[in-house]
């Protein structure tokens, strides 16, 4: 029989709460800032900040499948670079068939216009767009792209380079002009030109 001393396995408080910043990471759907990390952990902002240190050493390029990233004022986790294209061939195919026709408007939109916010998409749909644009950052088909210099600082999207792939695009390039559209799109856009002048003014 070994009689050796059981090795017992402790964790530091710190540890602790690098798994649970992790977790909240996991089921986000969107960036979180460093606030909403702290104020979910019921714990300090200096204290989150050294987690996330840990998160990220725990989970960087070439050592692990998802890493750590610092985007649009927070913090989210991602596929990392070697793994981008396997996780786009899973993703790609059925994207395209099951987005509504609000996904497929909102995606319009923020393709032809963006950087936009979702208030502007909110004026030139018609309808509140909060819903819409969410289910779109969870697919990775659009991302946050800054904020907008008005006041309240409404955070812009763009369109990812997954959108091109699931519509066959190699650059935005490749999108038709509006005037090739047709006249059943002269609605939106007649929206989409006020809102390019309301920004510019």
């Amino acid at each position: 029989m070994d009689e050796r001393p059981l090795r017992l396995i402790t964790t530091s408080p710190l540890d602790a709460l690098a798994r649970t910043v992790e977790a909240l990471l996991v089921v986000a759907s969107t960036p979180l800032p460093l606030d909403d990390l702290a104020a979910a952990a019921d714990d300090h902002a200096d204290r989150v900040e050294a987690a996330l240190r840990l998160v990220s050493e725990r989970h960087s390029e070439g050592r692990s499948g998802i890493v750590l990233e610092q985007v649009a004022g927070g913090y989210a986790l991602r596929a990392s670079r070697e793994a981008a294209e396997a996780c786009a061939r899973l993703f790609e195919r059925p994207v395209q068939r099951s987005l509504s026709q609000a996904a497929l408007e909102t995606l319009a939109i923020v393709a032809y216009l963006g950087p936009c916010t979702r208030p502007e998409i909110t004026r030139i749909r018609g309808v509140a767009a909060e819903a819409t644009v969410a289910n779109l950052l969870e697919r990775g088909l659009i991302a946050e792209a800054g904020r907008d210099d008005g006041p309240g600082g409404a955070i812009r999207y763009r369109v990812t380079p997954l959108f091109e792939r699931v519509f066959g695009l190699t650059s935005l390039a490749e999108l038709p002009r509006l005037e090739e559209l047709g006249d059943d799109v002269e609605t939106i856009r007649e929206r989409l030109h006020a809102v390019a002048e309301q920004r510019g003014a």
